[in-house]
């Protein structure tokens, strides 16, 4: 893999000053989460099913709420994210309400260098492997992990949605992994006003870029859906519907905006 260092130094920064935020914004709720509300959605609960006893790693966590939520839930959980300042408020909020969710600050290449053993289930969700570069590398540490016969699961937003410009009206980034995306940026999704300014590094990555990095390292795909709508309003020109989920002002549901995909390692890898 081409060396990324840079990126992914810049990238920890720019999460380190949104984290700052993202604890007190009403995006995240954490006050309300304090008090027992899960920040789960029905999507990734319904696909996912039954955790209760289960192994459970989390792969580019946040600050952690996803995972205490599926800790709650009755999971052994243990959440991982590139951010130090998000993994240390991960931690702190797990003591503070006395959960047992462990917190592991590290790239997801560099996981087998802070973390030992496999687990039931590997989950990640909403915004994740556009932080990435290389998947095939990263399936072949979501199978690391896993036990034989695991389940992964992701739900995250939809390739076609990252070729658009902020604004949805026209196309703006290349559907395919051609390059890195290098953008400047300012304020956060979770608090637009935030008085932080920092660079991003992405990648795009198509399905067959997804499917194939997944399948070459021994999952087999069970289930894949795709949502004309999003959990988050995290978007510019979106509206919410009746059912709570934000969808692209106009679009009439065309567009879609969200996919889940469930996968199982096979037994012999």
């Amino acid at each position: 893999m081409t060396n990324f260092d840079a990126q992914f130094a810049a990238n920890k920064e720019s999460w380190n000053k949104r984290t700052v935020f993202h604890k007190d914004s009403p995006f995240y709720d954490l006050d309300t989460f304090k008090k027992g509300k899960s920040s789960l959605n029905k999507i990734e609960l319904d696909e996912l099913g039954d955790v209760n006893g289960k192994s459970l790693l989390h792969l580019q966590c946040h600050f952690g709420m996803d995972t205490m939520s599926w800790q709650r839930l009755g999971a052994n959980c243990t959440g991982v994210d590139l951010s130090d300042e998000a993994i240390e408020l991960a931690r702190s909020i797990n003591d503070e309400l006395q959960l047992d969710s462990a917190f592991v600050c590290s790239n997801v290449y560099d996981l087998k260098e802070h973390l030992d053993g496999q687990f039931d289930i590997v989950f990640t969700s909403y915004g994740t492997i556009g932080w990435l570069p290389d998947l095939d590398k990263w399936a072949e540490i979501i199978a690391h992990f896993l036990k034989p016969g695991g389940t992964f699961y992701i739900a995250d937003f939809h390739p076609t949605l990252w070729m658009m410009d902020e604004e949805f009206k026209y196309i703006k980034y290349d559907y395919f992994n051609t390059s890195v995306i290098e953008e400047e940026k300012t304020g956060t999704y979770a608090d637009k006003d935030a008085p932080i300014r920092f660079m991003e590094y992405g990648w795009n990555h198509p399905f067959s870029e997804i499917f194939s990095a997944l399948i070459k390292n021994g999952l087999t795909i069970g289930e894949f859906h795709e949502f004309p709508y999003s959990p988050y309003n995290c978007f510019n020109e979106v509206e919410q519907g009746d059912d709570g989920m934000w969808r692209i002002k106009g679009m009439d549901e065309k567009m879609p905006m969200m996919y889940s995909i469930k996968a199982v390692k096979q037994s012999a890898r």
